[in-house]
């Protein structure tokens, strides 16, 4: 893997531990020589998890729209910026320049972000891992409404499988190292 496009907040949520995990996620990628693509902004889950990597000398890509760039604030430090016209372009680009996702705890648009990337995953548009980055079990509520989602019919399990989730970054790297996508895309029964 060359890089991996971490999807996190523009806020930093209640808990430090958001804000630590950030970081330490910057700092892992950097340390394993991976890239970090991300939102671009130097505010939130957003601007730790990229000072994280900076710090320890990784190569940081950044990608905001023109709208969010005085909004979210455009960091200065990255290796590069894109700035893009949209939200769409936003999504395309960081998709375009990763080998795989991660989610920390982060809002809507984090979830968006996501749920875009896992659906392109069921289209067959891309067979990148996605990994949800657990922190203090923030996705356990969303996880338990994936597994409603299985038992209802609405979502394959292999179509879930594509999701990995762990507290540790670490093992969720492992994981994407040996990552099989599902051989048939959704409407394929």
């Amino acid at each position: 893997m060359n890089r991996i496009c971490v999807f996190c907040g523009s806020s930093m949520g209640f808990d430090p531990a958001y804000a630590e995990q950030a970081r330490a996620l910057g700092k892992l990628l950097a340390d394993r020589g991976i890239g970090l693509v991300y939102g671009g902004a130097s505010v939130g889950t957003m601007g730790a998890v990229a000072d994280g990597a900076l710090a320890a000398g990784g190569e940081v890509i950044g990608v905001i729209p023109e709208h969010l760039s005085s909004v979210e604030i455009s960091h200065a430090g990255l290796t590069e910026l894109h700035v893009v016209a949209d939200m769409h372009q936003r999504k395309a680009k960081m998709a375009a320049l990763s080998d795989g996702f991660l989610a920390l705890p982060g809002g809507a648009g984090t979830l968006e972000e996501l749920f875009e990337v896992w659906t392109w995953s069921q289209l067959g548009l891309h067979t990148k891992p996605i990994g949800l980055v657990d922190v203090g079990g923030f996705y356990a509520p969303l996880w338990g409404f994936v597994e409603h989602m299985v038992s209802e019919g609405f979502l394959r399990a292999d179509h879930r499988d594509v999701i990995m989730m762990d507290a540790d970054p670490a093992v969720l790297l492992d994981k994407f190292a040996d990552y099989t996508p599902p051989a048939a895309p959704k409407w394929i029964s």
